[in-house]
């Protein structure tokens, strides 16, 4: 049995760069153009959902495969990534907040501020990019 499902993981990094370039077109607009347009403003969250929800469907699949503990929340399982040595603790950190922010756009949608749905698609999408190409060194 392989060690992990590369063809699996292979189509969910195809949907996380398919939602990191949508974010990327909302990522260009200035903050108030895109905080004041709804379709941007959904597309935007959406599309962050989908890119954090593949990442973490990943991670869940590695941990489960190499052995580590299971998690107690999504966040968590970032954590065990660090544990198992295959991304530094403190990427993992940024990593743990981006689950946490994935669950406040699920969850707690209503109390979602919109200026920081913009600063997570200025400052934060090259975290997504970069655990991308650390799983791809994983797998490959």
């Amino acid at each position: 049995m392989p060690e992990f499902n590369i063809d699996r993981i292979r189509q969910i990094i195809g949907e996380i760069n398919f939602a990191l370039g949508k974010l990327e077109k909302c990522a260009v607009l200035a903050e108030e153009e895109f905080i004041s347009n709804d379709e941007k403003l959904d597309s935007g969250k959406y599309n962050l959902i989908v890119a954090i929800e593949g990442a973490i469907d990943i991670c869940n699949h590695i941990v489960a495969r190499r052995g580590g503990r299971a998690p107690c929340d999504y966040a968590d399982g970032f954590a065990i990534l660090a544990e198992l040595r295959l991304f530094p603790l403190e990427f993992t950190e940024r990593l743990k907040k981006m689950a946490r922010f994935r669950n406040l756009l699920v969850h707690l949608y209503w109390q979602v501020d919109n200026r920081r749905v913009y600063h997570f698609l200025k400052e934060d999408l090259q975290d997504v990019k970069d655990y991308l190409k650390g799983i791809e060194k994983l797998i490959s």
